[in-house]
């Protein structure tokens, strides 16, 4: 059985080092070792099913009702199953918290650190800018405003917000969905981050103060575009919302010195599997599976004159395997506890 976490090597992992946002020194330093839940917020790369979750959506509700008590909240589970992510298995939030790994159901209460999942499939930073996929889905605006109606009135009577961390993780959708618009394509960018950063401020208003922000992966390697002549977005589209992102994270940080601000250059780190891929073991980079979602492709992939799942980068044309996201989170705790140790 493999290891929870499948670590980089230290050379992949030097990429690592210029990714974290530099914050002054302040008394209250982030410490992964010390944390005790991750909320996490976004679209289908982070989202978990819940019992009391829209299917093949969310952990909890919908668009269609945000609200909740706090004996659902309190009382939903974790489903781990086929469908249960969009990744075929154990989505990153899962592995680095190890809550939701094994098969079956469990409680967020149960585990250390504790999991919240407020992400939704298929979820954009806002209809503002561009349309739901489903009249079920919930922005990341509405995911916040859902959070801050429901969801922080429940959790924090129970948890510590100096040993929470905040996970969000926003914008395949987004600059997917608009790859055809017409427009200045930086100046949109960094309308899109100002947006993001105003509902990263309401989290801080409540008390919230450790923040992590992921950048966009490398989409013009998906199936599909990786050999297009014109793929869209491209990978200058792709650098031009990292360095907004980059750049508002960073005069976050400055503006509320008492917070503590990474960012997570996940680019960088899934550029360097893909580049190396044999090394991770994967066979097949630029295909997936046609039977992704049959129920036996995990046991019997020959049937489907497939590979073995963990052999893919790519579980289908949009996402990336559980097996990318094993990787991913080892190497995302890495860099968690290098920024505890202030480096």
């Amino acid at each position: 059985m493999m290891n929870r976490l499948i670590r980089l090597s230290p050379l992949a992992l030097l990429t690592l080092s210029a990714c974290a946002v530099p914050v002054p020194e302040k008394s209250s330093r982030f410490s992964w070792a010390s944390t005790r839940a991750l909320i996490a917020f976004g679209d289908s790369y982070t989202y978990v099913q819940g019992t009391r979750g829209y299917a093949n959506s969310t952990f909890i509700g919908s668009q269609l009702d945000l609200s909740y008590t706090p004996q659902e909240l309190l009382t939903d589970l974790i489903v781990q199953n086929q469908t249960a992510t969009a990744e075929g298995g154990p989505n990153w939030v899962e592995y680095l918290t190890g809550c939701g790994l094994k098969p079956g159901y469990t409680s967020p209460l149960k585990c250390e650190p504790q999991l919240w999942d407020f992400a939704f499939g298929g979820a954009d930073i806002s209809v503002d800018f561009t349309p739901l996929h489903h009249n079920w889905t919930i922005s990341l605006e509405n995911q916040v405003t859902q959070f801050i109606g429901y969801g922080n009135l429940v959790l924090e009577k129970f948890l510590d917000k100096k040993k929470t961390l905040v996970a969000i993780w926003i914008g395949i959708n987004d600059i997917s969905d608009s790859a055809k618009y017409v427009v200045n394509f930086p100046t949109f960018y960094n309308t899109l981050q100002d947006r993001l950063f105003s509902l990263v401020s309401s989290l801080y208003a409540l008390g919230y103060l450790n923040f992590l922000f992921f950048n966009l992966p490398p989409l013009n390697r998906r199936p599909g575009l990786v050999n297009s002549a014109n793929p869209l977005p491209n990978a200058t589209m792709i650098n031009w919302w990292n360095d907004a992102l980059a750049n508002h994270s960073s005069l976050f940080a400055q503006q509320n010195p008492d917070t503590n601000v990474m960012l997570f250059d996940t680019h960088a780190v899934l550029s360097g599997i893909l580049d190396e891929s044999a090394k991770y073991g994967f066979v097949n980079t630029t295909d997936y599976c046609a039977a992704y979602n049959q129920p036996d492709i995990l046991t019997d992939p020959e049937k489907y004159g497939c590979l073995p799942q963990d052999e893919y980068f790519w579980f289908n044309s949009g996402h990336m395997t559980s097996h990318v996201h094993q990787i991913l989170a080892g190497a995302l705790e890495e860099f968690l506890q290098k920024e505890s140790r202030g480096k």
